[in-house]
């Protein structure tokens, strides 16, 4: 059974070579790769932290809207969690 889901994505492209555009599709990717149908993404762009942590001080938000089964949200994250220049992700079901 599929839900639909929302994926907040923070990306640090501090030393990241290429377009940020490449970055967010390759994200992209990432998620499909791991049992999702995108339907939607959507780049909040750059946005300063409250405070210094890890040593950025800022990062681009993009929203993820796709489909998934239940059980393939930890494949997502957990794929995630090794791409390198990815600050932060969470996820909630829509609807």
């Amino acid at each position: 059974m599929s839900r639909k889901y929302e994926g907040l994505v923070v990306l640090d492209t501090k030393g990241k070579e290429g377009s940020v555009d490449e970055f967010v599709s390759e994200v992209g990717k990432v998620i499909e790769a791991n049992g999702a149908t995108l339907d939607e993404v959507k780049q909040l762009g750059r946005k300063t932290f409250a405070y210094n942590a890890r040593q950025i001080e800022g990062g681009v938000y993009v929203n993820y809207f796709f489909n998934a089964a239940p059980e393939a949200i930890e494949d997502i994250k957990e794929a995630l969690d090794l791409v390198e220049g990815i600050y932060m992700h969470q996820y909630r079901r829509l609807g």
